[in-house]
């Protein structure tokens, strides 16, 4: 994601090699499920979403990508 550390948003891009269903969840530090940006099928290409963190509080976050058998997980940080 860029930028990171971000207030309030920030972009998030990914590629898909092969087409297949998707779902790209953002969780806080204790494990809850704060958004979901992404989950259905998508073909492949380059893709970015943005992040709207503006209702959440300072810390850190983890996105987690997941397409197909594939498991991406990433840090972010969110300073207010």
């Amino acid at each position: 994601n860029y930028p990171n550390p971000f207030n309030p948003s920030t972009r998030i891009n990914y590629s898909v090699a092969e087409a297949s269903n998707i779902r790209l969840v953002v969780f806080d530090i204790l494990g809850r499920e704060v958004a979901v940006l992404a989950d259905g099928f998508r073909a492949v290409g380059i893709y970015e979403l943005t992040f709207d963190a503006e209702n959440l509080p300072s810390g850190l976050y983890i996105y987690t990508l997941e397409a197909g058998s594939t498991r991406i997980t990433k840090k972010m940080t969110l300073l207010k």
